[in-house]
């Protein structure tokens, strides 16, 4: 059964993304030479010097960062977010907005192209998405197989995902100027970080004795020489009730339950905001996962990609297909190689890490993040490196 199931999803993801690339390729080229053409020519700043070497999306001047270093960073964003089910699309913005230099070529043309300037911003978000959308594709293929997924949670937060993920790119495409992009990117990151921070106290490991029960359990028997010996269920996540208005599930012995119309609801401003970020939206999930339904990290991570994954979809799509954004793929396509590598590792190595210190890890990222790219965004330069 979960055999045809994983093919069936392979064979649905295959034709959309055939699908998006064959009905993007034309309004991509037209909007690319659009935007040149209405660029000031030249050797000043925001200028282009059309004697210069073509570099991202065929633009002359342009930077051109090493397919390598791509594949390289990648491998780390597929491992983060397989790990902690967050901070794909985060880490991929700080490689394409810092280290590749993507955003400081498009800062250039602010004021003397702003339809160049827009193109960069839109094309940053939807590769950041691409990275994403594959890494959320594998790993949550792979804690399915190992029984660390609530499919039917992952299913409810991702129906509230598909009008959120749609309507944002349409809506703002080709509007959102680079600096606010950064500086909100930042803002939102950084407001996490203490959400999840609480959650390692002990103040916020007081109300979710549950998660913590079950999480113990799960270390337990990943230490133990025979898991068997725990005395608890090992199946990994099973569901003991379903209806419209309340699901039920055990972990490794433990109950849990929740009201679908919540993760409806979170599902949809989730990915509204992720949509808006040009990110995967996991750094939202994943503290609505652990805070508000208190579930342990080992089965969030999963469910958390399971939702991502129909937002990345259906977001790619209404940027490529409806507004035309272009991608750069001598870079995206060995990225998409790295990200298809970390994001097997992934689930495989977080069964090592204790619960506790997968939030740490979350919370750590998040800082530096949101500190870094608020400041670059509304201040113009960063307090922390690179600077």
């Amino acid at each position: 059964m979960r055999k045809k199931t994983f093919i069936i999803l392979g064979v649905m993801v295959a034709l959309a993304v055939v699908a998006t690339l064959t009905l993007a390729h034309t309004a991509q080229a037209v909007s690319v030479e659009q935007a040149i053409a209405q660029t000031p020519k030249g050797t000043e700043k925001g200028q282009l010097n059309m004697d210069s070497q073509p570099g991202f999306l065929g633009i002359p001047g342009a930077p051109k960062p090493f397919w390598f270093y791509g594949f390289l960073w990648a491998i780390w964003v597929g491992w983060i977010f397989s790990t902690v089910g967050a901070f794909g699309g985060i880490m991929a913005g700080v490689g394409h907005i810092t280290i590749f230099g993507l955003a400081d070529f498009g800062r250039a043309f602010k004021k003397t192209s702003p339809m160049l300037n827009k193109l960069v911003t839109d094309s940053i978000r939807v590769s950041n998405q691409w990275m994403v959308g594959l890494s959320a594709l594998i790993s949550s293929t792979n804690y399915y197989r190992m029984g660390r997924i609530v499919l039917p949670l992952g299913l409810f937060l991702a129906g509230g995902s598909v009008l959120g993920a749609f309507l944002i790119p349409v809506l703002t495409a080709g509007k959102i100027k680079l600096s606010a992009y950064i500086g909100y990117f930042g803002l939102c990151v950084f407001a996490i970080a203490f959400v999840l921070y609480y959650d390692t106290t002990e103040k916020g490991q007081a109300g979710k004795k549950a998660a913590k029960a079950a999480a113990k359990a799960f270390e337990e028997s990943v230490r133990s020489k025979d898991p068997a010996a725990t005395g608890v269920e090992l199946s990994g996540t099973k569901i003991t009730h379903f209806s419209l208005t309340q699901v039920k599930f055990t972990f490794f012995g433990v109950e849990f339950s929740f009201n679908p119309l919540w993760p409806v609801v979170g599902g949809f401003f989730i990915a509204a905001l992720a949509a808006f970020l040009g990110i995967g939206g996991g750094f939202l999930y994943v503290p609505f996962l652990t805070s508000i339904a208190g579930l342990p990290m080992y089965i969030v991570a999963g469910t958390s990609a399971v939702a991502v994954l129909v937002g990345m979809i259906i977001s790619i799509f209404s940027y490529m297909v409806i507004k035309g954004v272009p991608v750069y793929w001598p870079l995206i396509g060995a990225e998409l190689v790295g990200i298809f590598i970390g994001s097997i590792v992934g689930p495989y190595t977080s069964k090592y890490i204790p619960d506790i210190w997968l939030k740490r890890l979350f919370v750590i990222l998040a800082i530096y993040v949101g500190i870094r790219y608020t400041t670059k965004g509304f201040l113009g330069f960063s307090v922390v490196p690179p600077f």
